[in-house]
């Protein structure tokens, strides 16, 4: 960035001279400013004494003083003045790889002894005491200072280098010789200049790879399709998975639920394992018609639906087997029971209770569009986790939870990290707000049920609103559903009746 230049002459200062500047290592130049003593009979430009911000200016070439006589250019000054030197209209003022002055017109010194005559004009000449350029280098906000760029060699001049070094230290997880792109693995939003004007940093945002990948690109289509969320594709998945986020498992492996799935080896090529019993599972296109054939061993059921730990497999199974065959209870790596199947295949309503079931079966991070008859665990279904619903008594039990929120939310999708579930909600209405800011919108709730007893309680069926009272993890600050929790579906009712609680007895 150029930011000023300051000449001071040891001759007369220039009758007319023009700053010039050049963006592309003096291919093409551009005038900065005109110089001359008067403007519209030299350049046929007006003048920044009479107009302000005009491109040529007088107050720097009288021939007064005979020496040591200053032009001074500020890149800054009106018009161009910026409340934010990143933007746009800053970079193409001060944004340059070279600077030219070219010294266009003589004049001699007026103060000479009475009657000698003026010299001949060959005799004139420009002598130059100091000529100096005020700058820094060129980051875009996201970095505080400069290291001389590869093959650099400093040139010493009066004992002090003056140099302004090319190479910017990157923060923000940016990165190039100007911090003008995000570090490899933070393309989840487009790249950003910081904001000069409020002091945001605007970082890079980490693409979200789950460990599996070295780089991600943004894609702007991927971006648009999130609601101007994500846009970061990872690049090159690793350890056998695939996906925008390297989330599932590649065809012909499946997911270890004995390994968190950012571990190099939760994805493992299936082989049959000796003692287990091979399923044939499917999925389903909405007129019922079998759509993909995977075999599978039911202890590692990699074919169902995941919910956590919890895995569906029970749902998955074909459903034309023969009367009468006993089909075993699919067990999950540690032994637990998991669900029991039915005898034949005229125990389960396949066209109405079996939502469609998309044709990768081990996604690791699945977005679901739930129906009404699916919650979190499989609760309509036999092998079922049982909930204890609670209900609105004491209100001095209520107040004794201490709660740090109370809100009104719709229930939008859910997701299975591996390590834990985030839960999409919508956020309705806000009853009470201690530590915590929240707004209405949508926000993310961390059920930690589901790790703790293999199950999900309290129930949330997407497409549903619940009135949700829960404690703030302090650690993270995530919004948590636990058995502590109140939820309850929401009725104006309910919602009047705990606002009358919280302003009277808490």
């Amino acid at each position: 960035y150029a930011e000023a230049l300051i000449v001071v002459f040891k001759s007369p200062r220039p009758a007319a001279m023009v700053l010039e500047r050049s963006q592309d290592f003096g291919r093409t130049w551009r005038p900065y400013k005109y110089f001359a003593a008067n403007c519209s009979a030299t350049f046929g430009l007006e003048d920044d004494v009479a107009r302000r911000g005009a491109a040529c200016t007088s107050r720097y070439s009288s021939p007064f003083p005979c020496t040591g006589g200053e032009v001074i250019y500020r890149a800054l000054s009106p018009p161009f003045a910026a409340e934010d030197p990143y933007s746009a209209a800053a970079q193409e003022q001060l944004k340059i790889t070279n600077l030219r002055v070219r010294l266009l017109k003589r004049q001699a010194c007026p103060c000479r002894a009475e009657g000698r005559p003026p010299p001949p004009p060959q005799l004139l000449h420009f002598a130059i005491y100091d000529f100096i350029v005020k700058g820094s280098c060129f980051c875009n906000g996201h970095a505080d200072h400069c290291v001389p760029v590869a093959g650099f060699r400093p040139v010493k001049a009066a004992g002090v280098f003056h140099v302004v070094h090319g190479k910017c230290m990157c923060k923000h997880n940016t990165a190039g010789a100007h911090c003008q792109q995000c570090a490899p693995l933070y393309n989840d939003q487009p790249w950003q200049a910081a904001d000069g004007k409020t002091g945001a940093p605007r970082e890079c945002q980490s693409c979200k790879c789950n460990g599996h990948a070295d780089t991600c690109h943004f894609d702007m289509d991927a971006w648009l399709a999130s609601g101007n969320r994500s846009g970061g594709v990872c690049d090159n998945c690793q350890h056998n998975t695939e996906g925008q986020h390297c989330q599932r498992c590649k065809p012909g492996f499946y997911r270890d639920l004995r390994r968190p799935f950012s571990a190099p080896d939760a994805c493992k090529l299936f082989q049959g394992e000796e003692g287990t019993k091979a399923v044939h599972c499917f999925s389903y296109k909405q007129n019922g018609s079998s759509q993909q054939h995977v075999w599978v061993s039911c202890p590692l059921c990699p074919c169902g639906r995941l919910w956590g730990q919890h895995l569906l497999c029970s749902l998955w199974f074909h459903p034309s087997a023969a009367p009468g065959v006993k089909r075993e209870p699919c067990r999950d790596p540690r032994g637990r029971l998991i669900a029991s199947f039915p005898s034949h295949s005229a125990d389960v309503d396949w066209h109405h209770e079996v939502p469609p079931f998309q044709p990768v079966l081990n996604d690791s991070e699945p977005a679901w569009g739930w129906e009404d008859e699916q919650g979190f665990s499989a609760l309509r279904h036999s092998g079922k986790c049982e909930c204890k619903e609670q209900v609105l008594g004491n209100p001095k039990a209520f107040c004794g939870m201490k709660y740090t929120y109370v809100i009104k939310t719709k229930i939008l999708s859910a997701h299975d990290k591996g390590s834990h579930a985030e839960v999409n909600v919508k956020i309705k209405k806000v009853l009470k707000s201690t530590k915590l800011k929240i707004l209405r919108g949508k926000r993310t709730l961390y059920p930690e049920s589901w790790t703790n007893r293999g199950c999900t309680c309290p129930i949330l069926n997407p497409g549903l609103e619940y009135l949700v009272a829960g404690h703030e993890d302090v650690r993270t600050g995530r919004l948590v559903v636990n058995m502590k929790s109140f939820v309850q579906q929401w009725k104006s009712a309910l919602g009047r009746k705990v606002l009358e609680i919280l302003k009277r007895d808490c």
